[in-house]
Order: C-alpha cells, then structure tokens, then sequence
C-alpha cells in the first residue's frame, strides 16, 4: 500500500505557506491603507511558490491542484492520489486563511478577503475564465518542463516561480492571478465571498489540463520519427 503521509504532509505544509504568504502580503497593505504594487505581489507569490515546490518536490510538490490533475489525466498520478493530495492542499489552505483571520484586524481581513481573488468590474465571466486558463497553462507546462521532464534542466521549483510570477504580472489588475484553485478556496471559505468563485476552478483546471496533455504529448512521448530508428 501507498504510503501518502509524507506526501500529504508536504501538499499541507506546501500550501499552507503559499496561501499564508499572499495573503499576508496583501493584507499588510490593506491594514497601512494602501494597494500592494502589482510586482511586490509577484515576487511575493513566485519566490513562495519557488521555495516551496523545491522544498517539497522530493515527496510530491504540487501545492496546486491545477498541477496535480495535470498529473493525474497524463497517467503520472493514480485518481485515488491525486484526491488525496487535493485535499491536502485545500486543508493547507483554509488553515493559512483562519490563520490569516485570526492575526489580522477584522476590517483589514474582510476588506481584502483575506487576500483572496475577485473579478475586475470590467472583466467578463468569459474573460476571466481565459485569462486564468492561459497563465494557468505556463505554469503547468512550466511544471511539466523542468520538473516532470527528466531531460530538462533541473531548476527545482526556480521556472515555476518565474512562471507564477509572469501570470500576476499579466493578468493580476483582471482577476487577482490566482492559477490555483486552493489559494482561492481558503480564503473564500473563510471570508464568505464566492462571488464568481467558480472562475478560479474553471479556469485553472482547463489550463491545467491541456498544459499537461499538451507537453505530455508532444514533448514527452517518443516522435514517430524516432521510433522508426
């Protein structure tokens, strides 16, 4: 039998800090009454998720549940594991966001949701699902490219980071960059605000998904040419 405790333990501990970090960045600016800069976001949200997955990747490092359904639909990650680690990272995350409740003043913590994710006024249902599903898709073929990729250069968690970092960059003024279901499920659970929620499953898993197939299938898989050698 599998044995998942170190796993789960390293997906707990993985994403509770993740979560614990942004949130805790965002909330500093909201307690001093002022809007985090779009770059101190990044660097705060990639160099985590970088230390992190380096951290973690001997055991699972996936802190995402984007990452790890891309795991499981290319058959590198049994369905029974890749539930438990789900649940692992969401329990990571809703204990960073109680953590995150219990240490920031009330009006700062549910003024900026305990540093979870909303949707601009001007962006669409549509939009939002897009743009999350593409930066959701870096980071994953990023993932699959230095990480699950024996051939590539062994950079830890260094290309998910920057990767991470470029979504916010990119995307972070439209829906708050999430790329990760259980950063925004933490907090959303805990504050109470799921308006629009749903984007920040939809979108990630899709991007997730097709990173994954799309690596695994042309970048991993031997070309016909050389099986015909």
């Amino acid at each position: 039998m599998e044995d998942l405790r170190r796993p789960i333990a390293a997906e707990f501990i993985g994403t509770f800090a993740l979560v614990f970090v942004t949130g805790a960045t965002i909330l500093n600016g909201a307690v001093a009454g002022v809007d985090v800069p779009l770059l101190d976001l990044g660097v705060a949200y990639g160099i985590t998720m970088a230390l992190l997955v380096s951290a973690t990747m001997r055991f699972s490092g996936h802190l995402n549940p984007a990452v790890t359904i891309g795991l499981a639909v290319t058959r590198r990650l049994r369905a029974g594991t890749a539930v438990v680690y789900i649940v692992a990272q969401l329990m990571g995350a809703v204990v960073a966001a109680l953590v995150l409740n219990g240490v920031f003043p009330a009006s700062a913590a549910q003024g900026a949701r305990l540093g979870g994710q909303w949707l601009a006024p001007s962006v669409s249902i549509s939009s939002a699902i897009l743009v999350e599903a593409l930066a959701t898709f870096l980071l994953v073929f990023a993932y699959f490219g230095t990480i699950v990729d024996t051939r590539g250069p062994r950079m830890g968690g260094f290309g998910v980071g920057l990767a991470v970092l470029v979504g916010v960059l990119a995307i972070g003024p439209l829906t708050g960059a999430s790329m990760n279901p259980a950063r925004s499920f933490g907090p959303a659970l805990i504050s109470g605000y799921f308006s629009g929620h749903f984007v920040y499953w939809i979108g990630p898993l899709l991007g997730g998904i097709l990173a994954a197939l799309v690596y695994d299938g042309i970048f991993l898989r031997p070309s016909p040419a050389a099986n015909s050698r």
